[in-house]
């Protein structure tokens, strides 16, 4: 017969792990299943995570792994097509192989959807960046360009200012500014170049510049631009969930799953956290966030099983 177990975690990133410590700690039974493709695989470390920062990303997640299977948890790779709602929840990953769970949570992270500009996407996670705060400080100093896709790019330029006095702003497709911005620019000494970027410009592997339409190439040593932030939760649609635009600034910039402040999606039993539902959450955010719905989840069970012992009680 299937093995039911306490838990299912999908996603084995910060969140998921975090979860799932908190849970076995708990003794509860857990499955994570993950498929090996975690948001920051492109980045060579994680940063403003208190007395880890600089760890890589695959050094941080193999001794979560470690941590979790210490005490009783357990894990498969595969990912994760749908969750359906019995007696108990059904997860099916693409292989056909199904797990069944009392609780599921959900920590499946999100996409970065890059911009539609060659060579962008082979220079990701390199010389092309999009959070000052993960990588703001690896890249103080040098030639840093803002590419513009939306006006969400003068509040990011003006971020990276913070880093460098040598910071240009691509206007690339995103509209024109208005007067103010133009004038905060100017304050700030930060350059605004107008035109369609054409394609990004690489020597040996490293970002040199950025080539505008018509030929003019502006030397940059980096890169910083504006992702569209896509959850990981199409596999949900059988539960009837489905993600909400995320605004920022009075700007659409992505999508996630909505949460109570307790976690608890709008299935009873099913819980998330992490980027799928905190899409600018860094790993640090997402690892507590994680936490917190481990507790939850404990004591969700909890409260179902001391309802259960006092039926039989009862009878």
């Amino acid at each position: 017969m299937m093995t039911t177990y306490d838990v299912i975690v999908i996603g084995a990133g910060a969140a998921g792990l975090s979860g799932a410590l908190a849970l076995v700690r708990s003794r509860r039974s857990v499955l994570v299943i993950d498929d090996g493709r975690p948001r920051n695989a492109p980045a060579d470390h994680v940063h403003n995570f208190l007395t880890r920062d600089g760890t890589p990303p695959s050094e941080l997640y193999t001794a979560g792994r470690a941590e979790v299977a210490g005490y009783g948890g357990e894990f498969a790779t595969g990912t994760v097509v749908g969750v359906h709602q019995g007696d108990v929840f059904t997860v099916e990953v693409a292989d056909g192989t199904t797990y069944a769970g009392r609780r599921v949570l959900v920590t499946s992270g999100l996409t970065d959807v890059l911009p539609d500009v060659p060579g962008l996407a082979e220079q990701w996670g390199k010389d092309v960046l999009h959070c000052p705060y993960c990588h703001g400080w690896e890249v103080r100093d040098q030639a840093i360009g803002v590419l513009a896709t939306s006006p969400m790019a003068v509040h990011q330029a003006q971020l990276f200012r913070q880093l460098s006095d040598d910071v240009t702003l691509f206007l690339h497709t995103a509209a024109d500014l208005t007067d103010e911005q133009w004038e905060e620019l100017a304050a700030r000494g930060i350059a605004v170049v107008t035109g369609k970027v054409e394609q990004i410009e690489t020597t040996d592997g490293k970002l040199t510049g950025v080539r505008l339409e018509g030929g003019k190439v502006v030397s940059r040593d980096v890169l910083t631009v504006q992702t569209s932030l896509r959850s990981r939760a199409g596999f949900l649609v059988d539960l009837g969930l489905e993600t909400t635009a995320v605004e920022a600034n009075g700007m659409v910039i992505g999508d996630a799953l909505t949460v109570d402040a307790m976690s608890q999606t709008a299935v009873p039993g099913v819980f998330a956290a992490g980027n799928v539902t905190e899409p600018m959450a860094q790993v640090v955010m997402a690892a507590a966030g994680g936490l917190k719905a481990g507790s939850v989840i404990n004591a969700d069970l909890i409260r179902e099983e001391t309802g259960l012992a006092l039926a039989a009680r009862g009878s």
